[in-house]
C-alpha cells in the first residue's frame, strides 16, 4: 500500500524535529554544564547528587568544576559541528556526554542533577541518528596550517621551558611550562615565571622565540577562526547564504524566483521542508533572512545561483514566478543540473502550460484557471467547491467554510 499524502508531507518534517532535538539537547547540557562548572569554583560545602552517599573532597568538586565549565565549551563546540552534520563532532558528543554526567555527579550545584538527567537522555537520542551525521570534517590548507603551527609552538615552548627549568623561576612541572608557553604566547605576560640564571642567556633567548613564533601561530589560528565567521556575518546582511549552511542543505526544495505565489509557498512549506529562495532583489533576500529564511541573490535562470541553492541534492523545485518565459529558462537549467529532481511550475499563461511542460516540468499548474473554475462549478451549484477550497486552506479555512454553512443553515430556518 502507498502512503497517505499527509504521511509523505509529514514524515520529513519529524525526522528534520527529531534531528533537530539530537542537537539541541546537547547544546543545552553544553550551557548547564558550564553554568553548573563556574557555580561550582567557589563552593564551600557538598550538596550535590551524591552528598548523602559520598564523602567528595572539596579539591574534587574545584576540579570538577573547572573541567565541567571546559567540557561545556567543548560540547558547545560539538554542537555547533553537528548543526554542519559532521561526523566527527556526533563522535566528539558521544564522547563528552558520560563525562558531563560523571561532572555533575561530581560537584556541588543545584544544576547537578538536571544535568546529569539531561547529560542520560541526550544519549540515546543522539545515538539513534548516527545516520543524519555523515559529512566528513574537511579542513582548509589555511585552518590545517593553522592548527600545526599553533599545536607545534605549543608544544616547542613547553619542551622547552621544562628543559631549561633550572634557569626559570616558577618552572618544576610540565604543568608549569605549559602555563608558561601559554601565557607568553598569548602576549599576556603574567611576569610570574622570568628567566633567572646570572651568565646564561639561553632561557632570554628561548623566551624570545616564545613569543615570536607564538604570537605569529595564535595570530594565524584567530583569523582561520574569525574569517568564516565575518564572512558569515556579511553574506547574512547581504541576505545571501554562507558556505556553512549550503553544506547543511540536502533534500530541499529549491523556489526559483519570487512572484506572487512565493509567499504562500513560504508559508506552507516553512511547517514541512527545508527549502531555500533563489531572487535577484538584495532587499528581498536581507528581508527573508530576516525571517530565517534561506535566500540566494541572483538570477532563478542562472546555473550558478541555483548550484549555491544546492540544488543537486533538492527533492524538488518550484519554479513560481511572474513570467512564463523566465521560468521556462529556469527549469530548463535547473533539470540540467538535476535530472532526478521533481520540477512544479505555476503558469501565469494557460497557453504556456504545454510550453512548460517541454521545458522539463513534471508538473504545471495555472492558479489563474484552477481559480477560475472553481468559481463557475461554485456560482452553478454543480459542486462543492468551496468545501475543496477550505480542505485547501487547511483547518482555519474549513472552520470558516462550517461556520458559514452553519449560519446559512440559520438564515433557512427563521
Amino acid at each position: 500500500m502507498g502512503m497517505e499524502p499527509s504521511e509523505v508531507i509529514h514524515e520529513p518534517r519529524v525526522v528534520l524535529v527529531r534531528t533537530r532535538a539530537a542537537i539541541w539537547l546537547p547544546t543545552l547540557v553544553a550551557v548547564i554544564s558550564f553554568v553548573t562548572g563556574v557555580a561550582n569554583i567557589s563552593a564551600t560545602e557538598v550538596s550535590g547528587p551524591l552528598a548523602a552517599y559520598v564523602d567528595i573532597p572539596q579539591a574534587v568538586q574545584r576540579t570538577a568544576g573547572f573541567t565541567g565549565a571546559l567540557t561545556g565549551f567543548l560540547m558547545l563546540l560539538t554542537a555547533s559541528g553537528m548543526r554542519r552534520r559532521l561526523r566527527a563532532a556526533w563522535v566528539a558528543t558521544l564522547v563528552l556526554l558520560p563525562v558531563t554526567a560523571l561532572q555533575g555527579l561530581a560537584q556541588s550545584s543545584q544544576f547537578s542533577l538536571p544535568l546529569v538527567v539531561l547529560s542520560v537522555l541526550s544519549l540515546p537520542t543522539v545515538l539513534v541518528h548516527y545516520r543524519r551525521f555523515d559529512r566528513r570534517l574537511d579542513l582548509t590548507a589555511t585552518q590545517l596550517a593553522a592548527a600545526a603551527a599553533l599545536a607545534g609552538s605549543l608544544v616547542y615552548g613547553t619542551a622547552g621551558a621544562y628543559a631549561l627549568r633550572e634557569q626559570f623561576n616558577g618552572v618544576s612541572s610540565v604543568l608549569d611550562a605549559f602555563y608558561f608557553t601559554v601565557v607568553t604566547a598569548s602576549t599576556v605576560g603574567y611576569g610570574e615565571i622570568t628567566p633567572i640564571h646570572p651568565n646564561g642567556q639561553g632561557a632570554r633567548l628561548f623566551t624570545l622565540s616564545v613569543v615570536v613564533l607564538g604570537t605569529a601561530s595564535f595570530a594565524l589560528a584567530l583569523g582561520s577562526l574569525l574569517g568564516p565567521a565575518i564572512e558569515a556575518r556579511f553574506a547574512q546582511a547581504l541576505g545571501t547564504m554562507n558556505d556553512t549552511e549550503i553544506e547543511l542543505l540536502e533534500d530541499h526544495v529549491v523556489v526559483l524566483g519570487y512572484g506572487d505565489l512565493t509567499e504562500p509557498l513560504v508559508d506552507e512549506l516553512g511547517t514541512v521542508a527545508e527549502f531555500v529562495v533563489v531572487t535577484p532583489d538584495n532587499d528581498l533576500a536581507a528581508r527573508l533572512r530576516a525571517r530565517d529564511v534561506h535566500a540566494v541573490v541572483g538570477d532563478p535562470s542562472d546555473e550558478g545561483p541555483q548550484r549555491q541553492a544546492a540544488i543537486d541534492t533538492a527533492r524538488a523545485v518550484i519554479a513560481a514566478t511572474n513570467d512564463d518565459a523566465q521560468d521556462a529558462f529556469a527549469i530548463l537549467t535547473a533539470r540540467q543540473l538535476h535530472d532526478d529532481a521533481r520540477i512544479v511550475a505555476a503558469a501565469t499563461d494557460r497557453e504556456n502550460t504545454q510550453k512548460l511542460r517541454s521545458a522539463g516540468a513534471d508538473a504545471v499548474i495555472s492558479p489563474a484557471v484552477i481559480g477560475g473554475h472553481m468559481l463557475v462549478e461554485s456560482a452553478l451549484g454543480s459542486a462543492d467547491m468551496e468545501g475543496l477550497a477550505a480542505r485547501l486552506l487547511g483547518d482555519e479555512a474549513t472552520d470558516a467554510s462550517d461556520a458559514a454553512a452553519d449560519g446559512g443553515a440559520g438564515d433557512d430556518g427563521t
